[in-house]
């Protein structure tokens, strides 16, 4: 039995009237719906939430004829409801659930004496629709075609390409000043305290893959309550990532610079209110996290800051530490997304119960760049409001990004691996969405970047016959000169 997604389009009764949306699952092999408004019938929305409709005297006669009905779920089966309904005169009967959606699981053949349009739909939106219209409401039931290209994937696309690159090229710069103060004495211990950067090896690498793996299943099994302890590590993280990012781009700046002395210890009194400033961000946003219309401006902000300053401060040594990591994160994401619905009891991929809150949980963890579907549909509706990527997309081959940067600036190569890569992984993004809109279905986005930015790097060191430096990568030189 096949569930659909369509749209109840509501209407008041005030002059102008307004009107609203509601996310309604139905099955086409019983009902053919209008793919637009213009076709649809519209009819009076009568509100009887309060019986699940299992038998005819609970409803008065008279009350349904002709009309919308709306009733609750109850224990029996949606053909009894329907045939009762349409006993009763209602030309369209919607089923209320408190609980997630799911398909209307019936028999086909069972529904060829049943004639009206049936569709489930969550109970808070009746609640909803009384609050937003009033009493007296006019609905309606549509499901356009799915959009094949949603023009959010743009901006998308511009704010991970812009982080990679953005991430890549800070990354350089402190290479830069690295080399530098190796080659000028006097600087190297001022450098060394102020050094914050994190190197991975090929251990640390395998170490870290088994954690995400280990993370990922907990989250699964114990989702409700370990939700609460990543949103609160990511308010932390993004706070102080912020910090770096803006302390970094204010510190070329030469104006504001006074201090004030505290415990023998001076600090730029500007730092003290970034710092502020930086903490009530990441407070406002875990208070209004679900608030749709504007909270996710502030978790791209903030998760932008996040993944720069990963990008920054996590240091790959070699080419050979970037294609353990890329390889490994690669399988990791293909078995989670294609492997484990042939595991898991309800046939669902573990990677997206995650990311969509496992058994109907309203928490979202915000690991993700989020920006709302600009394409009107039904799926906008029901499950998929925002388009979404993955921390994960940007910080593993922004990794990678930023170790050609630095190799670009350890041998003076003019940015050519630097550019090349991430160009690499633009065109990576842009294959992604293309397979994204053909199978109309979330896509492991690693399983397209990795093999453009690894391929595209290594042709690119075969090319200039630098490959077994760019593997084992190039060591600091005393006697660098800038």
């Amino acid at each position: 039995v096949a569930a659909d997604e369509g749209i109840l389009h509501a209407s008041g009764s005030g002059v102008p009237p307004v009107t609203k949306d509601y996310c309604i699952i139905y099955n086409s092999n019983w009902v053919s719906l209008p793919k637009t408004l213009d076709n649809a019938t519209f009819r009076t929305l009568e509100n009887l939430t309060s019986t699940v409709l299992c038998s005819s005297p609970e409803v008065p006669s008279g009350l349904m004829k002709d009309k919308a009905v709306v009733v609750m779920r109850g224990n029996c089966t949606f053909l009894e409801k329907a045939r009762i309904a349409q006993s009763l005169g209602a030309k369209m009967l919607l089923i209320a659930s408190k609980s997630r959606l799911s398909a209307i699981s019936d028999n086909k053949t069972d529904f060829e004496d049943v004639t009206l349009p049936i569709a489930l739909i969550r109970y808070n939106d009746i609640v909803d629709m009384q609050l937003v219209l009033g009493n007296e409401v006019n609905v309606t039931l549509y499901s356009p075609p799915l959009p094949e290209f949603d023009y959010s994937m743009v901006v998308i696309f511009l704010i991970a390409v812009f982080t990679v690159a953005l991430g890549g090229y800070w990354s350089g710069v402190a290479e830069l000043e690295n080399l530098k103060a190796v080659a000028s004495p006097g600087e190297r211990e001022t450098r060394r305290k102020k050094e914050e950067n994190v190197t991975f090896t090929p251990v640390t690498v395998i170490l870290f893959v088994v954690i995400c793996c280990v993370m990922l299943v907990l989250l699964y099994f114990f989702y409700k309550w370990l939700v609460y302890v990543i949103i609160s590590v990511f308010c932390l993280a993004s706070a102080m990532s912020l910090y770096n990012c803006l302390a970094a781009l204010i510190g070329e700046i030469p104006f504001g610079q006074c201090r004030i002395t505290c415990s023998n210890k001076t600090i730029e009194v500007r730092l003290i209110f970034l710092a502020i400033f930086c903490i009530a961000a990441a407070v406002v946003w875990a208070v209004f996290r679900n608030e749709d219309r504007w909270a996710w401006i502030l978790q791209d902000i903030l998760g932008v800051a996040f993944c720069l300053n990963f990008i920054k401060t996590l240091k790959m040594p070699n080419f050979k530490s970037c294609v353990i990591l890329l390889g490994l994160l690669l399988l990791y994401d293909v078995f989670f997304v294609f492997i484990t619905p042939f595991i898991t009891k309800n046939g669902a991929s573990i990677m997206v119960e995650v990311a969509a809150g496992p058994f109907g949980n309203s928490e979202k963890l915000p690991v993700v760049i989020r920006v709302p579907r600009l394409e009107h549909s039904a799926s906008t509706l029901c499950d998929l409001p925002f388009s979404l990527l993955g921390f994960g997309d940007i910080i593993v081959p922004g990794l990678l990004v930023a170790y050609c940067r630095r190799f670009d600036v350890q041998t003076r190569s003019s940015s050519v691996y630097y550019i090349s890569c991430t160009i690499a992984y633009a065109v990576g993004m842009v294959l992604t969405f293309i397979v994204l809109a053909l199978m109309k279905m979330g896509q492991p986005a690693l399983l397209y970047l990795v093999p453009c930015t690894l391929i595209t790097s290594s042709l690119v060191a075969w090319r200039r016959k630098e490959m077994k430096k760019f593997w084992k990568g190039s060591s600091y030189q005393v006697g660098w000169m800038p």
